[in-house]
């Protein structure tokens, strides 16, 4: 069965919560670009310290790897 990712966007992605959701977590990204931690593609994550994605205070923000990011909570 093929996913439909149509559906999917409509259901849940399209949301308004998860769109504000997604709308800090993309700030918080550029935040740390423009402070010269992160570059586009360097395959690392922009990680909340206090796990709330809706604080991006400069001292709540960190970068690292993805894989370090995703695997546990740190």
């Amino acid at each position: 069965m093929a996913r439909n990712y149509r559906r999917e966007y409509i259901n849940y992605d399209g949301t308004p919560a998860v769109k504000k959701k997604r709308a800090n977590r993309n700030k918080a990204r550029r935040k740390m670009v423009r402070a010269g931690l992160a570059k586009k593609g360097d395959g690392k994550d922009v990680h909340h310290i206090d796990k709330n994605t809706r604080n991006n205070s400069r001292s709540n923000l960190r970068v690292v790897s993805s894989s370090k990011n995703r695997s546990r909570r740190i």
